[in-house]
């Protein structure tokens, strides 16, 4: 018997341009979050403080967060630092690692 080649198909992905392409699952998360229900620019504020206390207030008053507010909270910042990544500048990182000091300091977890 002879072999048979598979043969592959090439599938083209469109490659998305503009607005469009900036679209991202993580960007989708932080505002569709099934945990909390975030207050919109909470992330660009320029007071770490105040970061930290909406993100609080946000979980204390989510009933479909499955873990403790403070858990919950700190999660949702951890992945937006993460999930930016490069795109941040040192300023920005600054300022939401400060925020999860004063989280730590608003829950009582120093």
């Amino acid at each position: 018997m002879a072999a048979r080649k598979k043969s592959k198909k090439k599938t083209k992905e469109k490659k998305k341009s503009g607005k469009a392409g900036k679209k991202r699952w993580s960007g989708r998360v932080t505002r569709e979050s099934n945990a909390l229900d975030l207050k919109k620019g909470v992330f660009s504020q320029s007071s770490p403080k105040k970061i930290a206390a909406s993100l609080k207030r946000s979980a204390e008053h989510s009933h479909r967060r499955k873990s403790s507010p403070y858990r919950s909270a700190m999660s949702m910042l951890t992945f937006y630092i993460n999930r930016a990544g490069d795109s941040l500048s040192d300023r920005r990182r600054r300022i939401l690692e400060k925020a999860k000091d004063e989280l730590r300091a608003q829950f009582g977890r120093d």
